[in-house]
């Protein structure tokens, strides 16, 4: 379980095929802090530790995520962004991430806004899926690459973000640009009220 609040974008490092999986090679600031087995959030991507060699450590994606998410078309050099599992007994800063994407999005504009900047994606619209919660309302929530976001103006296949100085540094949002594909997670209190609402009206 994640909180949405990147601790830092790592920077990959190399990149290994080995037949339907992908291991992912990082670099971070706090590698001598993970151990083996550790569930780590990848671009919103809940992935486990699966070796350490000093400043850097692996984990794998399997098929299924590398076709449900973006992480398949990380280069030497992409920035991902990081967060490490919430412990249960600090504060809730962002909202409930389950580190489970539910699809990407591509970034349709980027508009500066006196200092911060609004970011607009577009999403494939499913009707059966949004009626089970796969949507995005005004002032909810959206996980992109792992960051817990505020919605603004959303409609049946897009929203949009605003990003202050501080996110867009410290995390991946300074490489997206129009046509990047991102990963989203829905909000997972949305899905069981949607999912709850079907159940009352059998």
């Amino acid at each position: 379980m994640f909180s949405g609040i990147v601790e830092e974008a790592a920077t990959v490092v190399a990149l290994k095929k080995d037949k339907g999986n992908l291991h992912i090679t990082l670099r971070c600031s706090f590698t001598d802090e993970l151990k083996v087995d550790q569930s780590v959030s990848h671009n919103g991507v809940c992935l486990t530790v699966v070796s350490i060699d000093g400043d850097t450590y692996t984990v794998t994606a399997i098929r299924e995520t590398l076709d449900r998410s973006n992480l398949g078309l990380l280069e030497v050099g992409s920035k991902v962004n990081l967060e490490r599992s919430m412990l249960m007994n600090g504060r809730l800063d962002g909202h409930i991430v389950q580190g489970h994407v539910d699809q990407t999005a591509v970034c349709t504009d980027v508009t500066e806004a006196d200092g911060s900047w609004y970011f607009a994606f577009e999403y494939a619209f499913d009707r059966e899926m949004a009626k089970k919660g796969y949507l995005t309302v005004d002032k909810g929530s959206v996980t992109v690459n792992g960051v817990s976001l505020t919605v603004v103006e959303p409609t049946d296949n897009s929203f949009k973000v605003a990003i202050i100085p501080y996110t867009y540094e410290y995390t991946n949002f300074h490489q997206i640009q129009k046509g990047t594909v991102v990963n989203i997670e829905f909000d997972i209190i949305g899905k069981y009220i949607s999912r709850i609402a079907t159940l009352n009206a059998l």
